[in-house]
């Protein structure tokens, strides 16, 4: 399993992510359609065949972070066109919690 604190790269587009909160579902996590691996992986660790696919081409956004249903949590640290998924599931983004009033 990947850990928390974990830096991986897309192999399709310029993003890359922090796992903040690991699950069984980070193992799974896919960027444009492609796994993502490791920063810094050579180019020989990367899939020469792997392509942007078109249906995960909607992007992300750098400081954003992105869950998934099991409680994974990723934070973008630089920015693609790539979608981020796990099992054809896009991510979506974590939403601010409410602060109570203080009327």
């Amino acid at each position: 399993m990947i850990k928390s604190g974990t830096r991986l790269e897309s192999q399709v587009c310029d993003t890359q992510v922090i796992v903040i909160k690991s699950t069984e579902a980070v193992d799974a996590l896919r960027c444009g359609g492609a796994p993502m691996v490791p920063v810094g992986t050579n180019k020989t660790g990367k899939s020469a065949d792997a392509v942007l696919d078109p249906e995960f081409a909607g992007g992300n956004a750098m400081g954003k972070r992105y869950v998934h249903e099991t409680g994974a949590e990723i934070l973008v640290t630089r920015p693609g066109t790539g979608t981020l998924d796990v099992d054809a599931t896009p991510l979506r983004i974590k939403e601010s919690k409410q602060l109570p009033s203080s009327d």
